[in-house]
């Protein structure tokens, strides 16, 4: 197991030395000039030049490579004379719109993103595996095929329109204030509450996945030889279902949890911006406006890593969950 978990952890390594190259390409040697946003609106050529050199755009994108590498291990300076200011490893490097280093942003608008993941995932989870299981138990049954045709109507919907909805069904019509994102250590039930409806948005959607998965699986395992062993030797329905049945259907979900998990890590872009919550899709989308290099950087390779370690952390539970798996 020891050996399995450093040999993934230095392929994260290698892929996120290959994702960085990569972005830091395509966002620092496009045909753009963050100089020109960030001088004005009169620059002269001298005032111009001054703030490449602020941002550190007037040398080779060799040499901004090099410095922005370096400063993701040893951190690194920014500024000149008496206004230095350090920045530390892992530094994701400085905004050209604010000042304000990449990594402190990451770190202000990560929790709410967090958030939202967490709960629209336990939301789900529950949602999605209790009606998996009842549809499975009764299959061909009206509540067996009434289960199916929610899910794959909800799956037909896109995460905008049902996140309007509920704006418009619970806020406009129903008089409930706008959910705002109040900071969990400040208040446990405020900020459960107002995050249901982000929840719901995200979940909505997903847990219809989770239905239909869960009901093959459950389906196709229920039957399995063991499971008429199980019931021919007496042991309840309801235990033959949780202690055998479901726990083989469980490998594959863990697979599908894992990514989506770290793809909502990642910045779940269109809820955040739906409900006004400042998150990592928040902070993305302004950047892109702002044409704010650093930032768009930084918000992709935490996203990046956040997906890797996901993947990683899946596969691990993956084989643990399934004894047919062996770690080599």
């Amino acid at each position: 197991m020891g050996r399995y978990i450093i040999r993934r952890l230095l392929a994260v390594a290698l892929l996120m030395v290959v994702i960085l190259v990569t972005t830091f390409g395509i966002f620092f040697a496009i045909p753009s000039d963050p100089a020109l946003r960030s001088c004005g609106r009169y620059c002269s050529p001298e005032k111009i030049a001054q703030v490449r050199h602020k941002l550190g755009t007037d040398k080779s994108i060799y040499e901004q490579f090099w410095l922005y590498s370096k400063g993701l291990v040893q951190g690194r300076d920014f500024g000149e004379g008496t206004e230095i200011n350090h920045c530390p490893a892992p530094c994701l490097g400085v905004s050209f719109k604010t000042d304000i280093p990449v990594r402190e942003s990451i770190e202000q608008n990560f929790p709410v993103t967090f958030s939202i993941a967490i709960g629209a995932a336990v939301l789900w989870l529950i949602a999605g595996i209790t009606t998996g299981v009842i549809s499975a138990l009764k299959p061909r049954s009206k509540l067996d095929r009434g289960i199916v045709a929610v899910a794959t109507a909800s799956l037909s919907l896109p995460t905008q329109f049902v996140g309007l909805m509920l704006l418009y069904v619970v806020c406009a019509k129903g008089g409930v204030q706008f959910p705002k994102y109040v900071p969990f250590a400040d208040n446990p039930l405020l900020w459960a509450k107002n995050l249901l409806l982000p929840w719901i948005t995200l979940a909505f959607i997903s847990s219809a996945i989770y239905t239909r998965l869960t009901r093959s699986q459950l389906v196709e395992v229920m039957h399995e030889d063991y499971i008429r062993t199980a019931r021919g030797k007496g042991m309840t329905e309801r235990r033959t279902v949780y202690k055998h049945g479901l726990r083989a259907a469980l490998p594959p979900m863990i697979v599908i949890f894992g990514l989506d998990i770290g793809a909502l890590l990642g910045g779940a872009i269109i809820t955040e911006r739906i409900f006004g919550m400042p998150g990592l899709g928040t902070l993305a989308v302004k950047s892109i406006n702002d044409v704010d290099l650093p930032v768009i950087l930084g918000v992709t390779l935490f996203g990046a890593f956040i997906v890797l370690m996901a993947n990683l952390v899946v596969d691990v539970l993956y084989a643990l969950t399934d004894p047919k798996i062996t770690f080599s």
